[in-house]
């Protein structure tokens, strides 16, 4: 059996059993049947037929029996809850909820409206939540404990140099050409006038609350938070951790839900909020979001002075490393000397598409160690304009590949490869350790894996 197909059939499970309560509404027609018992947990007929249906609907192409490529995945997901059990692993609630939220906000998408979904299921919000909980828990347990059967795979040096000896050319992976750059960003500033012009509009919007006008049709009207505009400035229930800590702390501060708080500054601009619900350790709040806006001549003196730095460096009057360090107000570059890091793969190579566009287009027209002109741009995160310029340090071409540019990806490869069969040598084992029964209609199935049928 091919590892990376099993890897990629044991992770579409999880895609099925999520979305499996949208569609358990319409399937009425079905009778209910333990088709397998797994230890002390039983696989329903009605589970495989919702996630069959799901399937088909989401156009899913798999080289067999679908429906018995199902079974062995419901299987396998109670072989590691059985072991979660025993195990004692837990998942924290918070996470739980949050993915929760998350798919109830895909379902929403999907139906048009909160209402819509709630008519279409013939279920209030709050019954398919609960519905939706204990399948997220259970995928979240089933990823946790897998890792956790494969936490201590590690692979050595001389192990990673075999392997690429051993495999041969044609299997490795064909690389996509890499770049490597570094940035730096000056942000114009903002004057302390234009400070208080925003904080007296928020300190004006908190008045208008206070004498009777809605918070969360002025959030719609005016704040500049595009996630949350929409929805009258309501961020959903959300844990503490997820919130920057300024905010986070008035959000769970709030008491009362007619009061307006006190103005905010975080990194992203300045706030007021209003008091939804609190769950425990989530809140949920309505903010305004305004940006204070720079004037043309901080945009002008920011825009001179990376104009002046693209000289300098260009003249070898400062390092790049060091302009960077001294102005560059990119925080996450400034410290590395403006080199960029992959998030995805904490190294400092990406491919084209990983890099935002506005400086991929320029890269991809550039020669090694060349800088860039000064362009403007936003910084995806917070939203600002700045200018920007960059040196591209290596452009690796498309190759298949190989021990010196792409240590990191064969050393993936080994280690994905040594998970994946620790991982079936576990279940063959568990197999032999755990009660299994699965009924005669099914017991025909082409599993991947022999040791179902006892």
């Amino acid at each position: 059996m091919s590892t990376i197909m099993y890897s990629r059939i044991f992770q579409s499970l999880f895609i099925f059993v999520l979305l499996l309560p949208v569609n358990a509404s319409g399937q009425n027609n079905i009778i209910d049947e333990v088709i397998a018992v797994i230890g002390d947990e039983p696989v329903l007929k009605s589970d495989i037929e919702f996630q069959y249906q799901q399937a088909l609907m989401e156009g899913v192409e798999f080289p067999g029996d679908l429906k018995c490529h199902l079974l062995e995945q419901m299987m396998i997901q109670n072989l590691l809850l059985e072991q979660a059990k025993i195990d004692s692993v837990e998942v924290s609630e918070n996470q739980v909820l949050m993915m929760v939220d998350r798919q109830i906000n895909t379902f929403i998408n999907r139906a048009g409206s909160r209402e819509k979904l709630e008519e279409w299921l013939n279920k209030s919000i709050l019954q398919i939540k609960e519905e939706q909980r204990e399948l997220v828990r259970n995928q979240m347990l089933t990823q946790q404990m897998r890792q956790k059967i494969t936490e201590n795979v590690s692979v050595t040096p001389s192990e990673i140099r075999r392997f690429f000896r051993e495999t041969a050319k044609d299997s490795l992976p064909q690389m996509p050409a890499q770049y490597e750059y570094q940035k730096i960003s000056i942000t114009p500033q903002i004057s302390q006038e234009e400070i208080e012009r925003v904080k007296a509009k928020l300190r004006d919007f908190q008045r208008q609350v206070r004498e009777g006008r809605d918070f969360a049709t002025l959030a719609v009207l005016y704040s500049e938070d595009p996630n949350s505009a929409a929805r009258g400035g309501e961020l959903g229930l959300t844990p503490r951790a997820s919130l920057v800590p300024e905010f986070a702390q008035v959000a769970f501060n709030l008491r009362d839900k007619n009061k307006v708080s006190k103005i905010v500054e975080t990194e992203f601009g300045f706030h007021i909020m209003q008091l939804v619900e609190r769950q425990g350790d989530r809140v949920n709040v309505r903010h305004i979001l305004l940006k204070p806006k720079p004037s043309e001549s901080a945009i002008q003196e920011a825009r001179n002075i990376a104009d002046s730095l693209v000289v300098l460096i260009r003249k070898d009057s400062i390092s790049f490393e060091e302009a960077a360090l001294r102005f560059s107000t990119d925080k996450d570059s400034r410290a590395n000397g403006g080199f960029v890091i992959n998030p995805r793969t904490q190294s400092t190579k990406f491919e084209l598409r990983e890099i935002q566009p506005d400086i991929a287009q320029r890269l991809e027209q550039m020669e090694e160690m060349e800088i860039s002109e000064p362009f403007r741009m936003k910084d995806q995160r917070l939203g600002t304009d700045q200018f920007t310029f960059v040196r591209l340090t290596k452009k690796t071409p498309p190759h298949t590949a190989n021990m010196v540019d792409d240590y990191q990806t064969i050393k993936s490869l080994l280690e994905n490869k040594k998970s994946e069969e620790t991982f079936i040598n576990w279940i063959r084992k568990k197999q032999r350790e755990t009660y299994i029964t699965i009924s005669e209609e099914w017991r025909d199935c082409q599993f991947e894996f022999e040791g179902w049928v006892k």
